[in-house]
């Protein structure tokens, strides 16, 4: 748990008051009178698709395209579809923020578990507005969003997922896609440039971020060991070529599987890219004074077409010990929006959430979290990183 908070809770106490007594209001229009160091214990998640639920809607994947979909989709009500079942008032606006998303699925760990990361973020949607930061989708930047939350709450643990959107992952996906579909040819080796000409500039948004987050901490009277940032990295969607359970020549990986990418450029992404990016964001971590979660792992066996994992069907049920975790690419939109394609579904989410208890219980060090073949989030379990 964090260092005890008493040194600072006056101090806390008394920014609370005097945010009240200049007339900021929280919502619903009472004074935002609470003192973080006495009010609810939370956890805030922050950041993009990847923490923010995105995908959550589906138990595996099923070419079934009418009712529930083989049990897969559960925005089915029995008679039509409503995406807000899963992703609240969040489906009208795209941030997508899932019932079943990483903080909201860890358990009892704080008396609240608050989301505001949003589906599609930016690094410039996490800064605050006077850093130069960004509304998005009808939001106000997420450091400012923080501020709330941090004058109302006592927030003990931070965690952020980042930096996907810089690198343009959604447009490396959808080249890689599009070049095995289209044009038969790899896409790894021109996108390697392009990861390599951007990663810097990220990286050192990414560390801004952090740095917002803190600004808006300290803003209300937070020391820095009253609570803990924990920088996530991203796992990979997609297995190795040897592990994909679809022949790589013939159309079962684009119309059957919903994985369409070469063996190298599987390779490349699940062995070079991913790790490429977890290590930087690793680096990040340890500079900004952060606890680092290495998720590069974390679906290993679950990718959308592993052998490893089953498709639904009529006669093979929804299963989190068997279906696959990962939501597959459906360009076509025969269920549901394109940008829910190679997320972690809701049996994803379910084992993120388990991999941010196990790391909230740890108070210092950097972990790996990945999972255990046959089992669901309970068998998920974290490694120490050197």
């Amino acid at each position: 748990m964090p260092t005890p908070r008493s040194p600072h809770r006056a101090v806390r106490g008394l920014l609370a008051l005097s945010l009240a007594a200049g007339g900021l209001l929280a919502a619903g229009g009472s004074p935002a009178v609470a003192s973080p160091g006495s009010g609810p214990t939370a956890v805030v998640s922050m950041g993009d698709s990847y923490i923010s639920g995105e995908a959550g809607r589906w138990q595996g994947n099923s070419l079934t395209n009418t009712g529930s979909r083989d049990g897969t989709d559960r925005a089915w009500t029995g008679s039509t579809y409503d995406p807000s079942r899963v992703y609240g008032t969040t489906a009208a606006n795209g941030c997508h923020r899932s019932d079943s998303a990483e903080v909201r699925s860890a358990g009892a760990i704080a008396s609240a578990l608050i989301n505001i990361a949003c589906s599609g973020a930016t690094t410039r949607n996490v800064f605050r507005a006077a850093s130069g930061g960004v509304a998005y989708k009808g939001e106000a930047p997420q450091a400012d969003q923080l501020a709330s939350i941090a004058a109302s709450h006592d927030v003990e643990t931070i965690v952020l997922s980042i930096g996907g959107n810089d690198l343009g992952f959604a447009d490396i996906i959808r080249t890689c896609a599009t070049d095995y579909i289209v044009w038969y040819s790899y896409c790894h080796d021109d996108q390697q440039v392009e990861v390599d000409a951007k990663i810097d500039g990220v990286m050192g948004d990414v560390g801004k971020s952090v740095d917002e987050i803190r600004a808006v901490m300290s803003g209300a009277g937070y020391a820095p060991s009253d609570y803990r940032i924990v920088l996530q990295s991203y796992p990979s969607p997609i297995p190795r070529g040897a592990d994909n359970r679809y022949a790589e020549s013939g159309w079962a990986r684009t119309n059957t599987g919903g994985c369409p990418f070469w063996n190298l450029d599987s390779d490349w992404a699940r062995d070079s890219l991913v790790p490429q990016i977890s290590s930087r964001l690793k680096r990040v971590a340890t500079a900004k004074g952060a606890q680092f979660l290495d998720l590069r792992d974390m679906l290993q066996g679950r990718e959308v077409c592993a052998k490893a994992s089953k498709q639904v069907s009529p006669t093979v049920p929804a299963s989190a010990t068997s279906s696959e975790w990962t939501r597959w690419i459906d360009s076509n939109e025969t269920q549901g929006p394109v940008q829910e394609s190679v997320h972690p579904n809701h049996y994803g989410q379910l084992a993120l959430g388990r991999c941010l208890a196990l790391i909230h219980a740890r108070p210092s060090g950097d972990f790996g979290c990945r999972n255990t073949a046959g089992t669901g989030a309970s068998g998920m379990y974290l490694t120490a990183l050197s």
